[in-house]
């Protein structure tokens, strides 16, 4: 099988070790990648092959799946998922593992989001949009209007930009001028804006391979979105995660699957674009049970990076059945024992205006000692091919164990022979979790 992979983070390093190690895969490209996207794992057979690519550009990715002739194209980012290059790579016979457009807007619009749910009878928090200015210049609502709506929220303001913002654009807060600010600055780059009521209890994320109706579950996860330790700081994209959960009721992923992801997956048939991928389910667990925080129309970072660490079934027949609808046929998902844990390694100044071009020392070395530990995200190489940053998010360093206190320990260990200029990440991935801190409301 080839297999051609379109994004360049470490959700994709991440996707490119798994498919390395499918036995039906023989070829994976990769478009745009990384610097630790340049060969396949040790252990692998697999060729590994760079391309370069506009990711969101139909034409060009069409292009490039001509020359390549891929069996099977998986895209990572939700961008060119929502800008249709799925679409135009169905169209040119290539089996796409993302969905179509119209699904996509399952992430790129909240508001329809929301619409679906509420059709679908799913729980989530309330919402009220404020609109921005139209392309014809006429004015959104007035600042008295703004404080209104800012009124009827709080103590704990939820502030979403409605459009893509690389899981950056949410601000959650107890303050009411740090909410209205946010209000402004998304109005300002003419996207909608999302408030919400505060969602209580701990977070769940769940990844599903949908097909239609079909909905398959992975094992969930928890992501760690702020940049300091004790969940301080800014959001940022994720600094860290872990998987499965050790406090979520048996009956868990059940109940999202059944309460959430069946009835959406139901309702995007109904409403003429069926939905074909990776649907992510961010969950917030309170008194009632499941309510969604929000969707993602594809594998999550850094969540994806521990979960993937501990399938056993072959990934590119899994993504690969998906995509061509016969993924009611295939057998129960296996998986390792124990948890694995990812620890990302961010650069200075993230995530705000983050530095570049600082040496990376001790990868070579690290993997070396655990292969495919070491997952890229913004690196590239200097001219001396050294390894040096080359984004906000730099690594995420994977570990695994019988239970998370072992894979936390593997995984801080690794990244303790990692050295960065300025380099930043949580000491408490998972930590809360070890000690049985968290628990549904």
């Amino acid at each position: 099988m080839r297999v051609l992979i379109i994004g360049s983070g470490a959700r994709e390093h991440a996707l490119l070790l798994g498919l390395a190690r499918d036995p039906q895969v023989t070829e994976i490209h990769i478009a745009n990648g990384n610097a630790g996207t340049e060969q396949p794992p040790r252990d692998s057979s697999v060729t590994v092959h760079r391309h370069s690519v506009n990711e969101t550009s139909r034409s060009g990715c069409v292009a490039l799946a001509n020359e390549i002739k891929p069996d099977l194209v998986v895209i990572g980012p939700e961008a060119p998922l929502v800008k249709g290059v799925g679409d135009a790579l169905r169209d040119a016979g290539f089996a796409v593992f993302g969905p179509n457009k119209g699904a996509a807007l399952i992430e790129g619009s909240k508001a329809f989001a929301k619409d679906v749910m509420k059709a679908a009878g799913v729980r989530t928090a309330h919402a009220e949009i404020i609109p921005p200015s139209d392309e014809e210049g006429v004015s959104g609502p007035s600042d008295a209007v703004i404080e209104e709506v800012i009124d009827r929220f709080g103590p704990t303001w939820v502030v979403k930009d409605d459009g893509l913002a690389a899981g950056k654009g949410v601000v959650v807060t107890t303050d009411r001028k740090k909410a209205l600010q946010h209000v402004n600055e998304v109005l300002a780059i003419g996207h909608p804006v999302l408030l919400e009521s505060f969602l209580d209890g701990p977070e769940v994320s769940l990844f599903c391979l949908v097909d239609g109706e079909t909905v398959v579950p992975l094992i969930p996860a928890q992501d760690h979105k702020r940049i300091f330790d004790n969940d301080e700081g800014p959001n940022t994209g994720g600094m860290g995660a872990y998987a499965p959960l050790p406090w979520l009721p048996e009956d868990g992923v059940d109940r999202i699957v059944n309460e959430v992801c069946k009835p959406v997956a139901k309702e995007m048939v109904k409403r003429g674009c069926p939905y074909s991928g990776l649907l992510y389910a961010g969950i917030a667990w309170g008194k009632e049970g499941p309510a969604v925080v929000e969707f993602n129309c594809r594998f999550g970072d850094p969540e994806t990076q521990a979960i993937l660490a501990l399938l056993k079934t072959p990934l590119g027949q899994l993504l690969s059945a998906t995509a061509n609808g016969t993924l009611a046929e295939q057998p129960p998902l296996e998986w390792e024992d124990g948890a694995a844990i990812v620890v990302v390694l961010a650069a200075e100044n993230y995530p705000a205006e983050p530095t570049k071009g600082d040496r990376i020392r001790g990868i070579d070395k690290v993997e070396k000692e655990v292969p495919g530990s070491v997952l890229h995200a913004g690196t590239a190489r200097n001219e001396k091919g050294k390894y040096i940053s080359a984004g906000g998010r730099v690594l995420g360093v994977v570990g695994k164990g019988k239970d998370l206190a072992e894979a936390r320990e593997q995984a801080y260990t690794l990244l303790g022979k990692i050295e960065m200029r300025g380099g930043q990440s949580r000491s408490d991935i998972g930590l809360k979790a070890v000690r049985g801190e968290i628990s549904i409301p």
